[in-house]
């Protein structure tokens, strides 16, 4: 899945994992999901970088946020200079290290960057799913992620790592597949969203709906798509990402121009931004998996079926856990990770915890930063250890 030649070594740093090419993997085997319905055949967009050993013990899952995909690292071409989207964090020599782990990162079922979703053909219809696309769970992408693992002969993770709603996922597989990874590393992540995290959801969902090209859900079949709803959606999710702290020293009150217009049109500097964050948004991504991503979000929570017990939920957990939250992230709070870290004490896992001192707000687990990287690539060094001892044996 990955292909790396000679002009990567010559044209990339020497910690990149150089060129990279995706592969879409097609399965054929009908996919039950948690509303009820199933998928008959689907296919999920992947990357791989670095070499699986020869017992797959050395596989690591990279699990993505909302608008994430599996582009995680190196580069599609030699002139792209825009590396993946975690590229700082895996690679030769990176908290991530190829050079000890083979890594999978894949674009999430219901995505829009290659695995089947909404904007794929349906083939009940020849036209796309839209809106009857089935709306997915978590649980539903673990499913999935389940069968890709015994597509490349993983049978057991050595991590699964994942920051925001990728975190979810990580708690997700160690509670659904307990003996298929040995650790968990979640990064600001949280067991369950508050009631105000739902209605930031809301609120980003409601303007897509209600934008005048959405058509319903079947704005493809209108050539169309409702720009205007994401770009709101965006700019709303985007205040969120970002510490008032860091929007503060980015922008702080500056003017486009040296005078105020005394209109609606832009006067700040952080309008300008919000407004291009919108629109570049609304170019790349589909609507109808934005809705289908948040409402994941807000489903998820392993509690429920223990009678909000998460403690009790937790309990079936076998690996080892490392949770990692960031002071000023308000959008999945350190309180939610130590509410995590709490009920998995109370439930006798095994678990370490890092609060890191961050301005960068609920986007610093994406940002390089040295005490992030230094714990980071502390735990993930004993993981390829224990990998390097069980081949020994």
């Amino acid at each position: 899945m990955m292909t790396s030649n000679s002009a990567s070594a010559r044209e990339f740093p020497a910690d990149s994992v150089g060129l990279v090419t995706p592969e879409a993997l097609q399965f054929d085997q009908p996919l039950a999901l948690e509303c009820g319905s199933h998928l008959e055949s689907w296919q999920l967009m992947v990357e791989t970088y670095g070499q699986l050993n020869a017992d797959a013990s050395n596989a690591v899952l990279i699990c993505h946020a909302l608008s994430g995909h599996h582009h995680a690292a190196g580069f599609h071409s030699v002139e792209d200079r825009k590396p993946g989207w975690w590229d700082s964090y895996i690679g030769p020599g990176k908290p991530i290290d190829t050079n000890h782990f083979y890594v999978v990162s894949l674009n999430n079922l219901g995505g829009c960057h290659g695995s089947t979703g909404p904007s794929s053909i349906n083939p009940a219809t020849n036209k796309p799913y839209g809106p009857d696309f089935p709306v997915l769970t978590v649980g539903d992408w673990v499913d999935s992620q389940a069968l890709l693992a015994d597509r490349l002969g993983i049978r057991q993770w050595a991590a699964v790592v994942g920051g925001s709603l990728g975190g979810m996922q990580v708690l997700e597989w160690s509670l659904r597949f307990p003996d298929r990874l040995r650790h968990a590393v979640i990064i600001a992540s949280t067991p369950k969203l508050t009631a105000q995290n739902i209605a930031f959801n809301e609120v980003a969902r409601q303007a897509i709906r209600t934008d005048p090209d959405f058509h319903d859900g079947r704005y493809q079949e209108f050539n169309t798509i409702p720009r205007y709803g994401l770009r709101l959606a965006r700019m709303v999710g985007h205040i969120t990402y970002l510490s008032e702290h860091s929007m503060g020293e980015k922008f702080g009150r500056d003017l486009r121009k040296d005078h105020l217009n005394y209109g609606y049109d832009i006067d700040f500097e952080v309008e300008s931004y919000l407004r291009y964050q919108g629109d570049t948004f609304s170019e790349s991504f589909d609507a109808n998996t934005y809705l289908l991503m948040t409402k994941a979000l807000d489903y998820f929570d392993p509690a429920s079926d223990f009678q909000g017990d998460l403690p009790k939920a937790l309990a079936q957990a076998s690996c080892r856990f490392l949770v990692v939250s960031f002071t000023t992230d308000w959008r999945f709070s350190p309180r939610r990770s130590e509410e995590l870290v709490d009920a998995l004490t109370a439930a006798g896992q095994r678990v370490s915890y890092a609060r890191i001192k961050s301005s960068h707000g609920h986007d610093a687990f994406l940002i390089p930063d040295e005490r992030y990287e230094a714990v980071f690539t502390t735990y993930m060094q004993k993981v390829a250890a224990e990998v390097e001892a069980g081949e020994k044996r």
